[in-house]
């Protein structure tokens, strides 16, 4: 049994800055990660947003400079795969594949996955022209011809945004009607710079090997595909938070948890953060602001329960 003050589980950059924020509050603090610390962040190829960087920086290297930060303020990092977390009176019981750890307070940072296509391209050439974030990515592609794939409120919002970096946005959706809000639907309609087809679905993403060049459309009322030029393909088709751990009773009814601005859930001592909670805007420094916030009131709350014990 692995005892400390706070256990956050999964190490992207919102982990990552709880575990900082926590452990340089003289916390006691494990942060558990089931690949590699870092998260998403790993895989993004190039940052130029991230404040205090002027230069581009690389998903890898911002990752391993969360993890220098956490631990020189004394977190502890375990790799392992958490496939139990239970409260027991005032304390938190998390069970993973190779050790069982015990917490006052516990964060969750679990993420979420981007809902793939699962289309031939698709993984190859990830990073290389295929994209589930807009606001990340679109500035790599100024002018250039952008494809974007769904017809929620996320498709339709990055459209938008895309559009502002290129007037050669394409958006299809493989219905007659999109679904998000009736707003973003009449902007995009509006914008001159998006491109609608509608009743299309994407069966193929083509490259030389080293970036995207091109799709495959496939015409569902014409039962017939297509080639058409791209440069980067947008796909937006949903997300899913990682929240198996938690009961349903503190899930939205996507799936996320649900925190209030203090990032608490409806149970005492359980923070949730970054892109596995309910959120306006996934960003990577969103996700530090969280971490940084559930630390302070998790370490208050443990103020709080320890104060209760010598009652």
């Amino acid at each position: 049994m692995v005892d400390q003050d706070i256990l956050i589980i999964g190490s992207g950059v919102a982990g990552m800055s709880a575990a900082q924020y926590a452990s340089r509050a003289g916390r006691s603090v494990t942060l558990i990660e089931e690949l590699a610390p870092g998260g998403q962040t790993m895989f993004i190829d190039m940052i130029e947003n991230y404040p205090g960087f002027e230069e581009p920086i690389s998903g890898y290297d911002l990752a391993v400079k969360f993890q220098t930060q956490a631990e020189r303020f004394g977190a502890k990092i375990a790799y392992a795969s958490v496939t139990e977390l239970v409260k027991e009176k005032d304390t938190f019981i998390a069970k993973s594949s190779d050790e069982t750890y015990r917490a006052k307070a516990v964060i969750l940072a679990t993420g979420a996955k981007h809902r793939h296509l699962g289309v031939e391209g698709e993984e190859e050439y990830a990073g290389k022209g295929v994209s589930y974030c807009g606001t990340c990515d679109g500035p790599f592609f100024r002018n250039k011809k952008i494809l974007v794939v769904g017809g929620g409120d996320t498709a339709l919002t990055d459209a938008i945004f895309l559009s502002k970096l290129s007037e050669h946005v394409t958006i299809i959706h493989r219905k007659d009607r999109f679904r998000g809000q009736d707003n973003l639907v009449r902007q995009v309609e509006r914008n001159k710079n998006i491109e609608i087809v509608m009743n299309h679905t994407l069966t193929k993403i083509e490259g030389d090997g080293n970036k995207v060049t091109g799709v495959i459309l496939h015409d569902l009322k014409e039962s017939k595909e297509y080639h058409r030029d791209f440069d980067a393909v947008f796909i937006f088709v949903g997300m899913l938070p990682q929240t198996g751990l938690l009961d349903k009773t503190l899930l939205d009814h996507d799936g996320y948890a649900m925190t209030n601005q203090r990032m608490e859930t409806r149970l005492p001592g359980l923070y949730a953060i970054g892109d596995v909670r309910d959120t306006v805007f996934r960003q990577l420094i969103t996700a530090a602001s969280d971490g940084a916030i559930a630390a302070h009131c998790s370490s208050e709350y443990i103020d709080e329960l320890e104060g209760m014990e010598y009652v």
